[in-house]
């Protein structure tokens, strides 16, 4: 009779973990801030149609890093999720930390389940107050752990350096521009990132819109990042509606 081959369930959720953070470490980063008017959220992205940054309910924004075709299956889950129960009950209702926990139970089930391989995939989860003392942060990772960040969230490549750069510089009361610019000087890790690599959104309290999640156009970002070298603007082509169900027809995993 054959031997069943048999591995340490400790043994088995080290190469589950080892794959995914591979994965994700080839990803570029992605870092949420607060500053003084919202939330802003700063990823190195060179794509003009494959988006890491997105809204998914009025108050509430995106961001992920990973496999494409991954996270945007998340991000498309998100929104029907939001949009169900801010029907069901009531818009108040729908919440980052609400958000939040059905990722991370999602996240978590499908690590955990020896059937399929482990998404990979890390994800920030934000959401603007009315107050600055009601802006909400949390970042998700593969295994399904979250965390409640305080100030600042950085998923992808080489997120503890640039959480470390980006937290001593940090302040709640700074300008967009300031936010941005911090960002940016922690993103650029060989050279300086012009617009045409950055993919910049903000949540912005001040806006008479109940929804908040505003895209900067390149042209703006640029007068944010007024003083550095110029660089070729391209048009970014204009991001998917709210609740579109378009995933897009490239995959592939962030470089």
């Amino acid at each position: 009779m054959t031997v069943p081959f048999y591995v340490a369930p400790e043994q088995l959720m080290k190469d589950r973990a080892d794959y995914a953070r591979s994965g994700i470490a080839r990803g570029r980063s992605v870092i949420a801030l607060r500053y003084l008017d919202g939330i802003c959220l700063v990823a190195e992205n060179r794509s003009a149609a494959l988006f890491k940054v997105s809204e998914i309910y009025d108050r509430i924004g995106f961001a992920a890093v990973g496999r494409y075709n991954e996270f945007e299956n998340l991000r498309i889950a998100g929104i029907r999720h939001a949009d169900l129960r801010g029907f069901s009950y009531d818009r108040r209702d729908v919440t980052a930390l609400g958000l939040a926990n059905a990722y991370a139970q999602l996240l978590g089930t499908i690590f955990s389940a020896g059937g399929e391989k482990p998404y990979e995939v890390e994800l920030v989860v934000a959401e603007v107050g009315e107050t600055p003392a009601g802006d909400q942060l949390y970042r998700i990772t593969y295994d399904g752990s979250i965390a409640d960040e305080t100030e600042v969230a950085v998923i992808g490549g080489s997120a503890d350096r640039i959480a470390t750069t980006v937290a001593a510089g940090s302040d709640p009361a700074q300008s967009l521009s300031a936010a941005v610019r911090l960002a940016v000087a922690a993103l650029s890790t060989t050279s300086p990132l012009g617009v045409d690599a950055l993919e910049v959104a903000v949540l912005d309290r001040t806006r008479l819109q109940s929804r908040k999640f505003r895209r900067l156009a390149d042209g703006e970002l640029g007068e944010l990042l007024a003083g550095s070298a110029p660089t070729p603007r391209r048009r970014r082509s204009r991001a998917p509606e709210r609740g579109s169900d378009a995933t897009g027809s490239a995959v592939r995993a962030e470089s």
